[in-house]
Protein backbone atom coordinates (compact mmCIF):
# COMPACT_ATOMS: atom_id res chain seq x y z
CA UNK A 1 0.00 0.00 0.00
CA UNK A 2 1.51 3.24 -0.85
CA UNK A 3 1.98 5.75 1.84
CA UNK A 4 -0.18 8.68 0.18
CA UNK A 5 -3.23 5.84 -0.31
CA UNK A 6 -5.51 6.05 2.64
CA UNK A 7 -7.84 2.91 2.80
CA UNK A 8 -10.69 1.61 5.73
CA UNK A 9 -12.44 -0.77 6.99
CA UNK A 10 -15.39 -1.31 9.50
CA UNK A 11 -15.45 -4.32 11.60
CA UNK A 12 -18.29 -5.40 13.52
CA UNK A 13 -17.74 -5.15 17.41
CA UNK A 14 -19.52 -5.93 20.68
CA UNK A 15 -19.59 -1.66 21.07
CA UNK A 16 -20.83 -1.51 17.53
CA UNK A 17 -19.40 -0.98 13.93
CA UNK A 18 -15.34 0.45 14.11
CA UNK A 19 -14.15 2.01 11.22
CA UNK A 20 -10.59 1.59 11.27
CA UNK A 21 -8.68 3.77 8.92
CA UNK A 22 -4.99 3.12 7.61
CA UNK A 23 -2.13 4.87 5.62
CA UNK A 24 1.47 5.39 6.22
CA UNK A 25 2.15 2.00 4.19
CA UNK A 26 -0.33 0.25 5.94
CA UNK A 27 -0.20 1.61 9.19
CA UNK A 28 -3.56 2.18 11.60
CA UNK A 29 -4.43 6.23 11.43
CA UNK A 30 -7.30 5.98 12.94
CA UNK A 31 -10.17 3.32 15.16
CA UNK A 32 -13.42 4.82 15.16
CA UNK A 33 -16.75 3.95 16.95
CA UNK A 34 -20.28 4.48 14.97
CA UNK A 35 -21.22 8.14 16.34
CA UNK A 36 -17.46 9.04 17.17
CA UNK A 37 -17.00 12.26 18.76
CA UNK A 38 -14.76 14.29 16.62
CA UNK A 39 -14.55 11.65 14.00
CA UNK A 40 -13.24 11.85 10.70
CA UNK A 41 -15.14 13.35 7.84
CA UNK A 42 -16.32 10.28 5.37
CA UNK A 43 -13.89 11.00 2.59
CA UNK A 44 -10.99 11.59 4.85
CA UNK A 45 -10.93 7.57 5.39
CA UNK A 46 -9.94 6.65 2.23
CA UNK A 47 -11.60 3.66 -0.35
CA UNK A 48 -12.90 0.49 1.63
CA UNK A 49 -10.28 -2.12 1.72
CA UNK A 50 -11.76 -4.96 3.99
CA UNK A 51 -8.66 -7.67 2.88
CA UNK A 52 -6.15 -5.25 4.29
CA UNK A 53 -7.31 -5.09 7.62
CA UNK A 54 -7.18 -8.95 8.86
CA UNK A 55 -4.39 -8.87 11.53
CA UNK A 56 -6.69 -5.80 13.16
CA UNK A 57 -9.96 -7.73 12.92
CA UNK A 58 -7.70 -11.07 14.51
CA UNK A 59 -6.60 -8.72 16.97
CA UNK A 60 -9.86 -6.73 18.01
CA UNK A 61 -11.01 -10.69 18.13
CA UNK A 62 -9.12 -11.72 20.33
CA UNK A 63 -9.10 -8.74 22.47
CA UNK A 64 -12.84 -8.91 23.19
CA UNK A 65 -12.89 -12.76 23.63
CA UNK A 66 -10.29 -11.63 26.27
CA UNK A 67 -7.55 -13.69 24.95
CA UNK A 68 -5.58 -10.43 24.11
CA UNK A 69 -4.51 -8.03 27.04
CA UNK A 70 -2.08 -5.92 24.14
CA UNK A 71 -2.06 -4.74 20.41
CA UNK A 72 0.86 -5.22 18.37
CA UNK A 73 -0.51 -3.55 15.03
CA UNK A 74 1.69 -0.58 13.46
CA UNK A 75 0.42 2.72 14.60
CA UNK A 76 0.93 6.08 12.86
CA UNK A 77 -1.73 8.65 15.17
CA UNK A 78 -1.52 11.99 13.74
CA UNK A 79 -0.85 14.69 16.41
CA UNK A 80 0.91 17.70 17.43
CA UNK A 81 4.11 16.04 19.77
CA UNK A 82 2.31 16.89 23.07
CA UNK A 83 -0.26 14.70 21.95
CA UNK A 84 1.98 12.17 20.56
CA UNK A 85 3.80 12.16 23.82
CA UNK A 86 0.37 11.86 25.85
CA UNK A 87 -0.65 8.90 23.56
CA UNK A 88 2.49 6.69 23.86
CA UNK A 89 2.23 6.70 27.45
CA UNK A 90 -1.87 5.62 26.91
CA UNK A 91 -0.05 2.56 25.38
CA UNK A 92 2.10 1.59 28.83
CA UNK A 93 -1.45 1.60 30.76
CA UNK A 94 -1.58 -2.64 31.48
CA UNK A 95 -4.45 -4.27 30.54
CA UNK A 96 -6.86 -4.02 33.43
CA UNK A 97 -5.50 -0.61 34.91
CA UNK A 98 -6.46 2.28 34.96
CA UNK A 99 -4.61 6.02 35.45
CA UNK A 100 -5.70 9.59 36.11
CA UNK A 101 -5.01 12.76 34.04
CA UNK A 102 -3.11 13.89 37.06
CA UNK A 103 -1.24 10.47 37.06
CA UNK A 104 -0.21 10.68 33.19
CA UNK A 105 0.55 14.71 34.18
CA UNK A 106 3.04 13.82 36.80
CA UNK A 107 4.42 11.33 34.13
CA UNK A 108 4.95 14.23 31.21
CA UNK A 109 6.85 16.17 34.47
CA UNK A 110 4.07 18.57 35.38
CA UNK A 111 1.12 17.86 37.46
CA UNK A 112 -0.55 21.45 35.79
CA UNK A 113 -0.73 19.64 32.74
CA UNK A 114 -3.86 17.61 33.85
CA UNK A 115 -6.60 19.21 31.34
CA UNK A 116 -3.83 19.22 28.65
CA UNK A 117 -3.70 15.84 28.95
CA UNK A 118 -7.92 15.32 29.37
CA UNK A 119 -7.80 17.46 25.68
CA UNK A 120 -4.86 15.05 24.08
CA UNK A 121 -6.47 11.98 25.48
CA UNK A 122 -10.06 13.33 23.93
CA UNK A 123 -8.11 13.34 20.88
CA UNK A 124 -7.18 9.89 20.83
CA UNK A 125 -7.84 8.74 16.87
CA UNK A 126 -7.30 5.47 17.96
CA UNK A 127 -9.70 4.23 20.26
CA UNK A 128 -9.24 0.68 21.89
CA UNK A 129 -5.21 0.18 20.48
CA UNK A 130 -4.20 3.15 22.09
CA UNK A 131 -6.49 2.68 25.09
CA UNK A 132 -7.48 6.33 26.08
CA UNK A 133 -10.28 4.10 27.86
CA UNK A 134 -8.27 3.71 30.60
CA UNK A 135 -7.47 6.71 31.51
CA UNK A 136 -10.72 8.37 34.29
CA UNK A 137 -10.82 11.05 36.94
CA UNK A 138 -8.96 11.66 39.33
CA UNK A 139 -11.82 9.98 42.21
CA UNK A 140 -11.58 7.12 39.91
CA UNK A 141 -15.19 8.02 38.03
CA UNK A 142 -15.68 8.02 34.39
CA UNK A 143 -15.53 10.85 32.65
CA UNK A 144 -16.16 11.85 28.42
CA UNK A 145 -15.29 9.45 26.08
CA UNK A 146 -15.20 9.54 22.55
CA UNK A 147 -17.30 6.56 22.29
CA UNK A 148 -19.55 7.38 25.23
CA UNK A 149 -19.40 6.48 28.57
CA UNK A 150 -21.30 3.20 27.77
CA UNK A 151 -18.92 2.13 26.20
CA UNK A 152 -16.20 3.25 28.14
CA UNK A 153 -17.71 1.26 30.65
CA UNK A 154 -18.05 -2.02 28.43
CA UNK A 155 -14.36 -1.85 27.68
CA UNK A 156 -13.21 -1.33 31.79
CA UNK A 157 -15.29 -4.36 32.39
CA UNK A 158 -13.70 -6.42 29.91
CA UNK A 159 -10.52 -5.45 31.04
CA UNK A 160 -11.44 -5.64 34.97
CA UNK A 161 -9.10 -9.01 36.32
CA UNK A 162 -11.46 -11.90 37.37
CA UNK A 163 -10.42 -11.41 41.09
CA UNK A 164 -11.62 -7.68 41.25
CA UNK A 165 -14.89 -8.80 39.53
CA UNK A 166 -15.17 -11.76 41.59
CA UNK A 167 -15.00 -8.96 44.91
CA UNK A 168 -17.80 -6.78 43.86
CA UNK A 169 -21.39 -6.79 45.15
CA UNK A 170 -23.09 -5.52 41.73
Amino acid sequence: MSAARVVHTVIDSPVGGLTVVAGEGGALTGLYFEGHLRGPAPEATGVRADAEFADVRAQLAEYFAGERTRFDVPLAPRGNAFQQAVWRLLRDIPHGERRSYGDLARELGDPALAQAVGAANGRNPVSIIVPCHRVVGADGGLTGYAGGLDRKRFLLDLEEPAAVQAGRLF
